[in-house]
């Protein structure tokens, strides 16, 4: 890899970033990428997802190997495992087509243990790769207002600040080994959603007590102050779950993967799996297509409460 006087910045080189993964939130993000005059190379298995990007300005790519050829930086945003290692090592995945010294950031909600891979495979390489995934939902990330959370080589991830930044409020940085940034992204979504267990708990129990949880949440966002507790607060008590910004599905998905690392290294996490089995319960009602929020409703049901 190149020492970190050798690169030039984002601007001076004018090197094109790829963009792999048009669902709600790459379609967001890679949009406003291209508000902010970056040369974009687009790619999605669907290819009618990018119709509007192409209209924009967007160069459509036919394979993900296509997308690195032409890039410096290729950027994946995609649902799931599945699909992250399909698109960078499966036949004609973007590995195959990066040049030596190219980066990879991946941006989606994957497991440690992948992103080890994709880390160790692209440096055999000789390739860049860094995870940087990101907390917000569609809505904030269409506003370029993401949190993301970086780890991975210094000079590769300060190489791609301003890309960064271009779809961020702010940027943490966990260290130099990948997967750590991963761990955290799936960690702070098991907590939001510890949130929202309890949330429809005092909810359910304030309903049943003859207070109205709408009076409840406006005296906890006095307390807390905080954006999550009253947005999905809100959420909760309307019933506000189509159409989903994250889906009830993607959120299991995110949980089963902190249950699985915390017994790989034997930390005890009961709330887990509670969420784990409300949410199991919401999908096995209809509810995976729902946003993720919508599982909180179980304590209702639960309580006696229609």
């Amino acid at each position: 890899m190149r020492d970190r006087d050798s690169f030039k910045s984002v601007e001076e080189a004018k090197m094109k970033i790829g963009f792999i993964g048009l669902g709600s939130m790459g379609k967001a993000m890679a949009t406003v990428l291209l508000q902010q005059n970056y040369d974009l190379i687009v790619y999605n298995r669907t290819r009618s997802a990018a119709d509007e990007l192409e209209k924009a300005g967007a160069q459509v790519a036919s394979s993900p190997a296509e997308v690195a050829r032409q890039c410096e930086v290729v950027i994946t945003m995609l649902a799931n495992d599945e699909a992250v290692e399909a698109v960078t090592l499966g036949n004609d995945g973007l590995s195959t087509g990066l040049a030596r010294d190219a980066i990879h950031i991946s941006m989606s909600s994957i497991s440690p243990n992948l992103s080890k891979q994709l880390a160790q495979s692209h440096t055999q390489a000789g390739q860049g790769y860094f995870a940087a995934p990101v907390f917000g939902r569609p809505d904030v990330a269409a506003k370029g207002n993401l949190w993301i959370v970086a780890g991975g080589d210094n000079t590769q991830i300060e190489h791609c600040r301003s890309i960064l930044e271009a779809m961020s409020r702010g940027i943490s940085i966990i260290g130099t080994d990948p997967s750590l940034a991963n761990l955290v992204k799936i960690t702070g979504n098991f907590t939001i959603t510890a949130m929202m267990e309890t949330l429809g708990e005092v909810f359910a129990l304030m309903q049943k007590s003859g207070i109205e949880p709408q009076d409840f949440l406006q005296i906890v966002n006095q307390v807390f102050e905080s954006p999550l507790y009253e947005n999905y607060g809100t959420q909760i008590i309307h019933k506000r779950f189509d159409p989903a910004l994250f889906t009830l599905k993607l959120g299991l998905k995110d949980i089963r993967l902190v249950r699985e690392v915390a017994d790989d290294v034997a930390v005890p996490m009961p709330l887990v799996n509670l969420v784990y089995e409300h949410m199991l319960a919401a999908i096995a009602h209809g509810q995976a297509e729902q946003d993720w929020a919508s599982f909180a409703q179980v304590n209702a049901e639960n309580a006696g409460l229609k």
